[in-house]
């Protein structure tokens, strides 16, 4: 029995291994951006899927201080969406602005594969999450990269997944957001093939976020993605019983999508970047400070600073500080988060036979919306003519159900049709951020 199983596991390897599409269309990983896959493993305890990473270095960069991951979720179409994630022009914002890498991994599970056997780290992910680390290091030329801290997001089972490498390794994550999904501390009869976790004391210095839909049992009780709730609220527990360092940010408009999340999310993962980043690359995470930390009731919407916090402090959402406090309030009402900082101004911008071309960097808080495009001071257009998004506020580069950018990329150009012959036109490129600010 033992060798019919082996040569099974063997058979179901090879077959995935070869499997091809949909994950052979993705975008060029030309400088910035660095790539390595592997091939699934027929080695028991191995990664039995194949696996295709990509990495985003800032330009110009010396020495990296940490990689930011953005770990998609379960099923074939949300890991072929992890094509695009390191390509958010908005999550780059975030790696820039600390001198971060932005990772996105895209495991190539079948549609009716076991997600459990990517998700869980033990089962092989972790080992080929740190050799990617090691391999993109020396194609980069960054090979601090395989010893950086991790700032860790997830969707789904890459909540699970983020969740379970935060459990396995708090001494190498600065901080760690969870979408939808937590690593499970109990068993659970009806999912036997979910192993559960034991819970480190030291994950206690860890922020964590956990960051859900309300439709996702908090409001509505039945459905698919009922049963998120309590996970979340056991992990919630838990973490917070040890001392944690842990909120909850319920997104009151969605279920299992990732809705607006990115925009507090970001300012979220900002202010422990700050502070646990050691300021060189190669220095120990810093321990993240409590002195300014604001409390909420769990499902609540407002939030005090600790030292006025009246309820059970054991059972509060932690917040690190007033400004991020000010934003989840938002976020739990509306998921308007505010904003008063416009975006960079785009920069090279050239014309070629009525070609407009240029680049852009996004804005931290909110992103990239659209741009405007005038001839002689007169608006002639937009780019995208009409931003569009399913899941959340309207965005330049779109966004697939696991939060990353459409695939094939938007580009930045624009083709005047109706110039005036023989006449030489200035042209002017503006961004717009998703709260409507401009640039110059």
């Amino acid at each position: 029995m033992r060798s019919l199983a082996l040569l099974s596991f063997l058979v179901l390897t090879a077959s995935l291994s070869a499997q091809q599409p949909p994950y052979d269309v993705f975008p060029a990983a030309d400088p910035p951006y660095y790539r390595v896959r592997y091939e699934a493993s027929t080695q028991p305890g191995e990664l039995i899927f194949p696996v295709n990473y990509t990495v985003w270095v800032p330009p110009g960069v010396k020495s990296l201080r940490g990689v930011i991951v953005h770990q998609h979720g379960c099923g074939e179409g949300s890991c072929k969406s992890g094509l695009t994630g390191a390509y958010d022009l908005h999550w780059q914002a975030l790696a820039r602005k600390h001198d971060c890498a932005l990772l996105a991994p895209s495991y190539e599970q079948p549609e009716k594969a076991d997600c459990q056997m990517w998700c869980d780290p033990r089962n092989g992910s972790d080992a080929a999450f740190q050799k990617a680390l090691v391999d993109l290091g020396a194609k980069s030329g960054h090979p601090e990269l395989a010893k950086v801290p991790w700032a860790l997001w997830g969707h789904s089972g890459g909540g699970h997944w983020a969740g379970g490498m935060t459990l396995l390794h708090p001494d190498r994550v600065a901080a760690a957001c969870l979408r939808s999904g937590v690593p499970m501390l109990e068993a659970n009869p009806a999912r036997p093939t979910i192993k559960v976790y034991a819970l480190p004391q030291t994950v206690a210095g860890v922020p964590i976020m956990c960051n859900l839909g309300t439709k996702e049992g908090v409001t509505v009780k039945e459905g698919r993605f009922a049963g998120a709730w309590a996970a979340n609220e056991t992990f919630f527990t838990a973490v917070r019983a040890k001392g944690g360092l842990i909120g909850v940010s319920v997104d009151p408009l969605t279920s299992h999508e990732c809705g607006n999340q990115r925009y507090f999310t970001i300012r979220w993962l900002d202010a422990c970047l700050t502070t646990r980043l050691p300021e060189k690359s190669g220095g120990a995470l810093n321990p993240m400070p409590t002195k300014n930390s604001w409390l909420a009731a769990l499902l609540g919407t407002e939030a005090t600073p600790a030292a006025k916090f009246a309820g059970e402090k054991e059972k509060s959402v932690w917040l690190p500080n007033e400004a991020v406090a000010k934003a989840w309030e938002v976020y739990v009402k509306d998921t308007a988060v505010p904003d008063t900082t416009p975006p960079p101004a785009p920069t090279g911008l050239q014309v070629k036979d009525n070609v407009l071309t240029w680049k852009a960097k996004a804005d931290l808080e909110s992103g990239l919306a659209h741009f405007i495009i005038e001839r002689d001071g007169k608006e002639i257009g937009n780019v995208p003519e009409q931003p569009k998004n399913s899941f959340g506020r309207p965005v330049f580069q779109g966004l697939q159900y696991s939060d990353t950018p459409t695939n094939p990329l938007v580009e930045m150009i624009f083709t005047d049709k109706a110039p005036e012959a023989g006449k030489k036109h200035q042209y002017r490129v503006i961004a717009v951020n998703t709260a409507g600010l401009k640039s110059e």
